[in-house]
């Protein structure tokens, strides 16, 4: 009996130590999922209004004409991670290398914008190209529990190390406070709003970010109804902070980008929508 008792508390000692390991895994993997809070990082909020200087993305534009399939019949910008050459792999290293070189503070406002989108695009596709073949961005990420790459050092500018969430939560959303920041940048997901087919500049920024709206809200991965239900990208659950912080507020927006019917749909909407994602990688047949 005693030996049979020192048994059975043997194993739920086990059960337990395996119930808390599982517990800490799934909070781990939903902490990784939370939208990071926008917060400012370090002093990158200035700028020389007055300058007229620009940054040259000719070589990010090069790449993305290359590689990019912006008719794929899904509506979804296809990109061609297996069909990328050696020296095309090369070049977009030495375009993160001369991004990285430069100082952005030098620069206006508009022109940092551009720069930091496509900064953590082409960080973002340079990071699948060193580990492909992969089938989701979230399997990369160096710490034991990490749910993808985004808290990893991955660029250095201005002698400081930064990591994709620092340039999208640290920079870009709380300098601009420009929702459509969403559109805009990519994670290499087949869920994620298109990577654009064109380089952000100065000049086409606010083309492409309503661009970017107007495709990812018209397409079924960003909103669709199913029956009756509404099904949204979870990214409205995670940053709905960024969409007024409420369902109604998240429905205007909505409505503002959607074509007709889909806006008389989310106009009528009453009950609570789901939220889902897919991270497969944005690499279709």
């Amino acid at each position: 009996m005693i030996i049979k008792a020192i048994e059975t508390t043997r194993f739920n000692r086990i059960q337990l130590a395996y119930l808390c390991s599982l517990l800490l895994l799934v909070l781990t993997t939903l902490s990784a999922q939370a939208a990071p809070q926008s917060d400012l990082l370090g002093d990158w909020n200035h700028s020389k209004a007055q300058s007229t200087a620009t940054i040259d993305h000719s070589a990010w534009q090069q790449f993305l004409d290359r590689y990019i399939d912006a008719k794929h019949p899904s509506g979804i910008n296809s990109f061609g991670y297996s069909k990328v050459s050696k020296q095309d792999k090369r070049a977009l290293k030495k375009y993160l290398g001369d991004m990285q070189a430069l100082n952005p503070l030098n620069y206006n406002k508009a022109e940092q914008k551009a720069f930091w989108i496509n900064l953590y695009n082409a960080l973002t596709v340079d990071l699948i190209l060193d580990h492909y073949p992969v089938k989701s961005i979230t399997d990369l990420g160096k710490g034991f529990f990490a749910f993808g790459p985004w808290d990893d050092p991955i660029a250095t500018i201005n002698k400081h190390e930064l990591t994709l969430n620092n340039i999208e939560h640290g920079i870009l959303r709380p300098i601009w406070q420009d929702k459509r920041i969403h559109y805009a940048v990519n994670c290499a997901s087949y869920s994620c709003p298109n990577l654009a087919s064109k380089a952000y500049t100065a000049n086409n920024t606010e083309q492409l970010l309503e661009q970017g709206a107007k495709d990812y809200i018209n397409h079924p991965r960003g909103v669709r109804f199913e029956d009756g239900d509404l099904y949204l990208s979870s990214i409205y659950d995670w940053y709905l902070v960024d969409f007024g912080d409420s369902i109604p507020s998240l429905l205007k927006h909505l409505q503002h980008y959607a074509k007709p019917e889909l806006a008389r749909q989310l106009k009528s909407f009453k009950g609570k929508p789901d939220f889902e994602y897919d991270w497969q990688l944005n690499e279709l047949n």
